[in-house]
């Protein structure tokens, strides 16, 4: 059996990209960050503009809904093949197909135009509803309906993101994986 299951391969040029991952800033409460995420050579690159003006501060890209949901329940984490540029990002796996409801994050760190592998397990995820953390929940690894990568300037429950910096943003991504 693989160690790993690759969920997106970058390397390969994704024509459907667009329909696949689509962008999810906090002009849905105002702001005014900007993303996308597009094919650039063999990359995934989420880029974009990260403003705290008018009560902003975050901007994402996610996947629309996987139908099946995909079942992660075999695995043990999420790995991440990236060049970052020194923030501090966050991976969301979403167990519902609700547009605005839970979701288990976890942050990663990048180092600035370096290629790392970065290992997220699930235990270290936390129950999370619009950044704030909730209890008496358990990801359910054999339903999970989409994926999300978000920079923000908030962690979780309010503490602030010690890499954040406003302004231009890039991450490039080779793979993300699940892994055992």
């Amino acid at each position: 059996m693989p160690t790993t299951l690759t969920l997106f391969d970058f390397s390969q040029p994704q024509p459907t990209l667009a329909a696949v991952w689509g962008p999810l800033n906090d002009g849905v409460m105002g702001g005014l960050s900007q993303s996308q995420f597009r094919q650039v050579g063999t990359s995934g690159v989420f880029s974009g503009r990260v403003s705290t003006e008018n009560s902003g501060g975050f901007a994402s890209v996610r996947t629309r809904d996987f139908e099946p949901p995909l079942d992660l329940s075999s695995y043990v984490g999420i790995e991440l093949r990236l060049r970052g540029d020194g923030n501090r990002y966050k991976f969301f796996l979403r167990p519902e197909n609700r547009w605005d409801g839970l979701a288990f994050c976890s942050s990663f760190d990048t180092l600035d135009d370096q290629w790392i592998t970065v290992q997220l397990p699930f235990a270290q995820f936390a129950p999370v509803i619009r950044a704030k953390t909730v209890s008496g929940v358990s990801l359910d690894l054999s339903r999970i309906y989409s994926l999300q990568l978000m920079l923000s300037k908030f962690e979780l429950d309010g503490r602030l993101n010690p890499h954040f910096a406003p302004g231009p943003f890039q991450l490039q991504i080779e793979a993300i994986a699940a892994y055992r």
